[in-house]
């Protein structure tokens, strides 16, 4: 099978602020090594946004770890090949040649911000550690959307939602003049009106100081807005390179239509399965002779799976674009048509392990709630936050309610005191008949890091006191039905992915079937397909065990199809409820009408078809 390839343009015919050239990076997890990177090449222009796009798992954030000279030492990492950045070598450099780098040309913005940032200091004393000056870290945490940013310095990591801490480290990153920011999932756990402000920010300070940005995101909406370039990762390789306009609108590689395919939109249809990519069947053998997307790929034949397909120009089409498939641009774009709407994977019988009992009336009710935090301004004085102010709602049993609205507008706040985890100030809660169970936005600091995700599911099991055998088995299913492999539960959660964390944290979650499951933007760590997977899972859970489903979600999309209801929050009170489709086709509120707005286009078609 041969190919006529030519050379591609260069972007720029100034140096690289970042290139990466045959870049081959093994770990070793759980006693098991494999080849994370595999012959990686990419080049990062001055002044160019590089979007990095993948399912969890294919290796973005091993990439991001290598160019900051970060990668884990308890992992055993191998490396072959060469990662530059600003002309210093990342993988052979000495240490203060690599600590000089991440203080004077490096900023970073890490997936999970409650694990970067230090627990035990106050926000205001970690920004000042960069910006030198404490008006200067107010001025950046409004920059990014903070509200009442110089009361916010005083507070600690914990005190914040997950989308106040990821700006804390937005702003923290851009405190220097960083040559290259590496902005690894920035937006993942923030709204979209300051997903919107975030991005701005980014393309604001290549504006201004010339800097590059390499974005790594699940959202290709996310990308589309932001990059000059979008580069697809599969399987430890970069599977499809070109400009943004070329990568998503005329795809040459399967893999990007199939992700393209599942991606989420106010106006998709409600009903049914949501599009997925195929599961994954191929032994990591069988992935390494050949094309490593060919058990998945609807265009593979039998040569797919002997020989790999090397990224190299289109035989037609702009310079720049180069994709790693034996089937034609043509044949590839083709498959937009025909790509089907899938579970994912078989889902298991839950059922038989505790039924939930019938239930009259409400499931959940909520009567005149307030949740306010008290805290120390400097000086001593007292200070307040109302995170929760006079809400009351009430919610069937067998319902689902979408909560959306801005970070900090109390959403996870409302539903930690409906689970029991935050104390309200006033009002009354009631939620039966059993204890409601709730997945947490942050997965990597909700799972215990000493435990294996075997022993932490089994854990789950053990008032039952069913046979260890039994107990194996029930683990292995929950986690097929996540769409992870058996492997995964003898492994720890700090040698998972951010996307399979927050999955095992949904099969912690249900692998006792809940009558009420409190839903903290679950789906917010995880690509397109693997949301669309999970979403289908709670769907069909909630369907067959009559379970009541709280969802919380920045996505406007996730929460029409997820919600007969939606919740509209802001600053700690209740805007607007109603049905679904009437709060997204007609919002009432402003405020609500602003949330819609802010939907980047790219992935939005505003003719919603309940």
């Amino acid at each position: 099978m041969t190919r006529t390839t030519r050379p591609a343009s260069p972007v720029t015919a100034s140096p690289a602020t970042a290139s990466v050239r045959g870049l081959t990076v093994s770990l070793t997890r759980g006693g098991v090594t494999s080849e994370v990177l595999r012959g990686v090449d990419l080049e990062i222009a001055p002044a160019e946004i590089v979007g990095l796009v993948g399912e969890s798992g294919s290796g973005k954030s091993v990439l991001a770890l290598t160019l900051l000279g970060l990668l884990p030492e308890s992992s055993a990492p191998r490396l072959s090949g060469s990662a530059t950045v600003a002309g210093v070598d990342m993988i052979g450099g000495s240490a203060a040649e690599l600590r000089r780098v991440r203080t004077t040309e490096l900023g970073a913005i890490f997936q999970d911000p409650m694990t970067s940032l230090n627990p035990t200091m106050r926000i205001g004393a970690q920004i000042t550690e960069s910006t030198h000056s404490a008006a200067e870290s107010v001025r950046l945490l409004s920059l990014v959307g903070i509200h009442d940013a110089a009361e916010r310095m005083r507070a600690y990591p914990h005190e914040l939602s997950g989308g106040l801490r990821q700006r804390v480290m937005a702003a923290i990153a851009v405190s220097g003049t960083p040559s290259l920011i590496i902005a690894d999932e920035p937006t993942t756990a923030l709204d979209v009106t300051v997903q919107a402000q975030v991005l701005d920010l980014l393309r604001e300070l290549r504006d201004r100081m010339g800097c590059s940005v390499l974005i790594i995101t699940h959202d290709l909406g996310v990308a589309g807005q932001v990059a000059d370039r979008i580069a697809v990762m599969y399987a430890g390789r970069i599977v499809e390179l070109g400009t943004a306009d070329e990568v998503l609108r005329r795809p040459a590689n399967p893999y990007t239509v199939g992700l393209l395919g599942a991606r989420l939109s106010l106006g998709m249809h409600r009903g049914g399965l949501l599009t997925t990519l195929a599961p994954e069947t191929a032994s990591v053998e069988e992935r390494l002779r050949g094309c490593a997307y060919h058990s998945r790929c609807q265009l593979a034949t039998t040569d797919c799976a002997t020989e790999t397909p090397s990224l190299d120009p289109l035989e037609s089409g702009p310079d720049g674009h180069l994709s790693a498939c034996w089937r034609s641009p043509a044949k590839v774009g083709s498959l937009a048509a025909s790509l089907p709407a899938r579970a994912g994977v078989e889902l298991p019988d839950l059922t038989s392990l505790v039924p939930i009992p019938a239930v009259k009336g409400p499931a959940v009710e909520v009567v005149d709630l307030t949740c306010v935090f008290r805290g120390k301004r400097a000086r001593g004085r007292a200070t307040a936050i109302h995170a929760v102010q006079g809400i009351s709602l009430r919610v069937e049993h067998g319902e689902a309610l979408s909560i959306v609205g801005e970070s900090g507008s109390g959403k996870s706040t409302l539903l930690r005191v409906i689970a029991g985890l935050t104390p309200a100030t006033s009002g009354t809660v009631a939620v039966g008949p059993d204890r409601p169970q709730m997945v947490f936005q942050d997965a990597g600091s909700s799972l215990t890091p000493w435990l294996t995700v075997g022993e932490i599911l089994r854990e789950r099991l053990l008032p039952l006191r069913i046979p260890r055998a039994e107990a194996s088995r029930r683990v292995e299913s929950i986690l097929e039905s996540m769409g992870l492999s058996a492997s995964i539960a003898v492994v720890r959660p700090a040698e998972l992915s951010g996307g399979q964390r927050q999955r095992v944290v949904l099969a912690r979650a249900t692998i006792i079937p809940p009558s009420v499951l409190l839903c903290d933007e679950p789906t917010s760590a995880l690509d397109a397909s693997l949301a669309a997977s999970v979403l289908n899972l709670i769907r069909d859970l909630r369907e067959r065990l009559g379970m009541t489903v709280l969802f919380v979600t920045h996505d406007l999309a996730v929460a029409r199809l997820m919600g007969d209801r939606i919740a509209v929050m802001n600053r700690g009170r209740l805007v607007e409820l109603g049905d679904a489709d009437s709060i997204i086709t007609r919002p009432q509120d402003p405020y609500t009408a602003a949330l819609i707005a802010a939907v980047p286009e790219l992935i939005t078609d505003r003719r919603a078809d309940s």
